[in-house]
């Protein structure tokens, strides 16, 4: 299924939106339902087996998928119901790759996530077995039974691994540092997005922290300080990406989602887009970015400038995830009108800021909040590109 928005802009019609990032779009996770957290704490205790936890899964991501379609939205995701942390529970499943306890979390404001952290243990692979997979795949079934949505699926970005790679954290791998494990990433994700799309997949997210962290000279100095090389890091980066997306097929819809953090309503990182905007705009194979633009950290709509005339969009998280107040209707079109003087109103879309449940404790809303500023961001857009 695909958008049917016809977009006007005074008398000139724009394009029509028939591939993803859609016009009304979503950057993945939803609120665990109470039923489902209830599941996974059982599980976790030993009180249920994973068939048990599994079917409360399923169940809960059913009634997810109807939802997102009684919104208005053209996509659908599984709300990373089987997930714990955006990133972690990929990332532990590679080949190579262990999650690990530390003596911190990460440091949001005023808040810090539990303590783990990221071990390379081996050569870095992505394998056919990779539960995600299986992931995908069920949400690609339910939808082809159900909504006939477009499944949107995400995974985090292979520069959130060398990004949050600790020091020391090699040792026993095989490799030397951390400029050596970039090939072996590189043939992971590869891997990964061919798997992906032999499973059915059209619409793949890359989730995103590096960049905004590359936005913030404070969290540069804290990489600095963990040995991490910072001088032309946005240039390797794009590198990295470019080599993966190198040659993927024309079908394929390839986004990421730039985040400051998201854990309990909270962030980490502030800065403007102008730094990286014209290695990641400009310069990276992605066909869309979800850049978050919800409060005054994000700086302004001018790096928008660096987006290539065609195809590539900016989907502009103009919808706040982390609190449940609604957003002014003519102030979000207000700052769409301030966006499309530097990129093209055709090539623009609107989503909210983030997910609204990064890690499986949740921002702090109500479900009917949330569903509240997804139908939000659905209505806004059948304006705006009508």
């Amino acid at each position: 299924m695909t958008s049917e928005y016809l977009c006007r802009e005074g008398s000139a019609t724009l394009a029509r939106v028939s591939t993803p990032p859609f016009r009304a779009d979503i950057v993945g996770s939803f609120l665990r339902p109470a039923e489902l957290a209830e599941a996974r704490r059982r599980f976790a205790s030993g009180q249920i087996d994973a068939d048990a936890l599994r079917v409360a899964e399923e169940t809960a991501i059913a009634e997810l998928v109807v939802r997102e379609s009684d919104a208005g939205l053209k996509l659908a995701t599984d709300g990373e119901f089987r997930r714990s942390w955006w990133h972690f529970d990929f990332f532990g499943l590679l080949d190579g790759v262990e999650i690990v306890e530390l003596d911190h979390g990460i440091q949001f404001q005023g808040v810090q996530t539990k303590p783990r952290g990221i071990e390379i243990s081996g050569r870095i692979g992505f394998s056919d077995t990779h539960p995600f997979l299986d992931h995908f795949r069920s949400l690609k079934s339910l939808l082809e039974r159900t909504t006939g949505a477009v499944p949107k699926f995400s995974i985090p970005a292979p520069t959130v691994l060398d990004f949050r790679l600790e020091p020391g954290h090699l040792s026993g791998s095989g490799y030397d540092g951390r400029d050596d494990i970039v090939d072996d990433l590189v043939q992971a994700y590869r891997d990964a997005v061919a798997a992906f799309y032999d499973a059915g997949a059209r619409y793949l997210q890359f989730d995103d922290t590096a960049w905004a962290y590359l936005c913030s000279e404070v969290e540069l100095e804290k990489a600095r300080e963990r040995g991490i090389e910072t001088d032309g890091i946005a240039e390797r980066y794009a590198g990295i990406l470019n080599r993966i997306l190198d040659g993927k097929p024309d079908d394929l819809v390839v986004t990421t989602h730039v985040c400051r953090g998201n854990f309990r309503s909270t962030w980490i990182s502030s800065g403007g887009y102008e730094p990286v905007a014209e290695q990641l705009l400009g310069n990276t194979a992605y066909d869309g970015y979800f850049l978050e633009y919800d409060s005054e950290r994000a700086g302004g709509f001018e790096p928008l400038r660096f987006l290539p005339e065609g195809d590539k969009k900016v989907v502009l998280g103009l919808i706040t995830s982390k609190s449940g107040e609604l957003e002014n209707v003519d102030a979000v079109k207000h700052r769409i009108d301030e966006a499309a003087v530097f990129a093209p109103l055709e090539q623009l879309a609107l989503s909210p800021q983030c997910g609204f449940a990064s890690t499986e404790e949740g921002n702090v809303l109500t479900e009917d909040e949330q569903w509240a500023k997804v139908r939000e961001v659905v209505d806004i857009a059948a304006d705006v590109w009508r």
